[in-house]
């Protein structure tokens, strides 16, 4: 079972065994994110996806991972590492994990909550029309984040996702 993802350079040949995790797509993208992964008995391996870096977080509550990059949106089950499912051209620019276990995810606009899995999201409504929102970090099931007000780009925001109220709210502005 897969305890710890970290993103990583591209590690040297044979320093870790490795997995590529690949879609044939003619909008493939030329880079590559690679993630360090740790097992529950200490072993580390490393995946190789598709696409330019964003985000990688793990679920222990819905034993899922999932992987962010440029290119894909991977879904990967917690016990074997196994792809289970995929998203092409994700619009997401922010990925983590609530500490109930629900993954949010953020394009420049919206934010949205993986329910069972990535095929199955919802959408979490805010007070304002958001823009350039970027994840911060968490403070109990708070979610502090910032973003500017859409088309008031001078209104820049600190605002707040609780996981617990699928609430958002604006915490100084």
């Amino acid at each position: 079972m897969i305890i710890e993802a970290e993103i990583i350079s591209q590690p040297y040949s044979g320093e870790y065994t490795e997995r590529i995790y690949d879609n044939e797509s003619a909008w493939n993208s030329q880079s590559w994110t690679f993630i360090k992964f740790t097992n529950d008995d200490y072993t580390e391996w490393c995946g190789q996806f598709r696409g330019f870096p964003r985000q990688v977080a793990i679920s222990t509550f819905k034993s899922i991972i999932l992987v962010l990059t440029s290119d894909y949106l991977y879904q990967l089950d917690r016990e074997t590492g196994n792809l289970t499912d995929f998203e092409d051209q994700p619009q997401y620019q922010n990925l983590t994990v609530a500490p109930n276990g629900d993954f949010i995810l953020a394009d420049y606009y919206n934010f949205e909550k993986v329910i069972t899995s990535i095929k199955h999201k919802t959408s979490i409504e805010s007070p304002i029309q958001m823009d350039i929102i970027e994840f911060k970090n968490w403070e109990n099931s708070k979610l502090e984040f910032t973003c500017d007000e859409f088309l008031n780009w001078d209104r820049h925001l600190v605002m707040t996702y609780d996981s617990q109220t699928n609430k958002i709210e604006i915490k100084n502005g």
